[in-house]
């Protein structure tokens, strides 16, 4: 068993990582290092496992073994404490220019006992313009021993000078017996729970295991997905769109409440609160200016997370029109929706297919407006009044 095992419906791409791993193992040897090259582009749908895939593959670039899984180095990897992988998630919705110089600089130096020095940069696509560039110099003028891992929905996230510097990785969409299969063998979860939430995640292997995993979560999709029968006149279209505004309020919540108090007693301890002896007093007074800095970026993951949450709530939308248009097209397709069979028959019989190809377009541009900074609940207001009248 590898590192690459555990990537759900990615035989494909796992195979060309491990091509790539002997090839790093060559060229550290004096070979050629045929397969391997200094900056990798990891690219497929959300949910689809890119970020895992770009640990799993630096985990293999440090392992001796080529990825076993079970030493100290690959460990050190798949639980971001390795000291010669820099772990880049922007916590805010854009990474800025001093934050991506810094990081230029620090992936300059030489390993301190691994292999390479890797940077996995996930949703490297909410760089700015400037951070690109600022990116586009190291990846054109590596270090020896330094390796880039950017993660980006797609190719064209990135500019086009960084992505054709890039060895592109694309991730598949996993079917629904392959996400079934990991929940139950590697999460414990019984078949029938895991059946339902993987047709439910639509290829998403993270959202199935929250699904899976978190009777809340399951209850907020259920609320979801019960607004479309609930939209009989305008007043009830403002009420769906309150409800859909807090249901996804209420889950940023509970994301960012469960990581920000993780994250400050761990702080606290590194500062020594609880401690005794000499010097702790002046160690924690130290700790509240590292305290305001936690709190800044823990505020603009929060924005970031309700973002998700909001998104995540628009799609779990979409999806039920998008069975509503399979029944009216007789597509014969899976329903990701199927336990709301009655009600996306009442709503296929009611309409034309035109009709809810509309209602699908006033989702999506509801989901362009927040990101264009409209406020959500205004947003959802316009959309659902437009899947009242389809």
């Amino acid at each position: 068993m590898t590192v690459f095992d555990d990537l759900v419906g990615q035989e494909v791409a796992a195979a060309r990582l491990e091509r790539a791993v002997r090839g790093a193992a060559d060229l550290l040897a004096g070979g050629r290092g045929t397969g391997m090259t200094h900056a990798w582009l990891f690219t497929g749908p959300p949910g689809s496992g890119r970020e895992e895939a770009a640990r799993a593959f630096a985990a293999a670039l440090q392992c001796a073994k080529g990825g076993c899984g079970h030493c100290d180095s690959c460990h050190q990897v798949l639980t971001g404490t390795h000291p010669d992988v820099l772990y880049v998630r922007p916590s805010g919705l854009s990474f800025g220019v001093a934050a991506t110089r810094d990081l230029v600089l620090r992936a300059g130096s030489k390993p301190s006992g691994g292999n390479f020095r890797i940077v996995l940069f996930e949703d490297a696509d909410r760089a700015t313009e400037a951070a690109s560039n600022a990116l586009l110099k190291a990846v054109e003028e590596p270090s020896p021993r330094t390796v880039w891992l950017l993660c980006t929905p797609t190719p064209e996230d990135l500019l086009i000078t960084i992505r054709s510097r890039c060895r592109l990785v694309t991730l598949a969409t996993p079917g629904t017996r392959q996400i079934v299969d990991a929940l139950v063998q590697r999460d414990g979860v019984d078949p029938v729970t895991a059946e339902a939430a993987a047709r439910a995640a639509a290829g998403r292997v993270d959202r199935a295991r929250q699904l899976a995993t978190d009777p809340e979560a399951r209850r907020r999709r259920e609320e979801v997905l019960s607004i479309p029968a609930s939209l009989e006149g305008l007043g009830a279209c403002v009420t769906a769109a309150a409800r859909l505004y807090e249901i996804a309020e209420e889950e940023s919540k509970a994301l960012t409440t469960a990581l920000n108090e993780k994250e400050k007693d761990e702080l606290k301890a590194a500062f020594g609160e609880g401690s005794t002896g000499k010097g702790v007093a002046k160690a924690v007074r130290g700790a509240a200016g590292a305290l305001k800095d936690l709190d800044e970026r823990q505020k603009r993951r929060a924005t970031r997370i309700k973002r998700d949450s909001y998104d995540r709530a628009l799609l779990d939308l979409a999806a039920f029109y998008r069975d509503v248009l399979a029944l009216q097209m007789n597509a014969g397709v899976e329903l990701s929706t199927a336990e709301r069979s009655g009600d996306l028959e009442r709503i296929a019989r009611s309409g034309p297919p035109e009709a809810t190809l509309r209602r699908i377009d006033a989702i999506m541009t509801c989901r362009e407006r927040i990101a264009a900074n409209v406020h959500p609940q205004i947003a959802m207001e316009a959309m659902t009044s437009a899947l009242l009248t389809g």
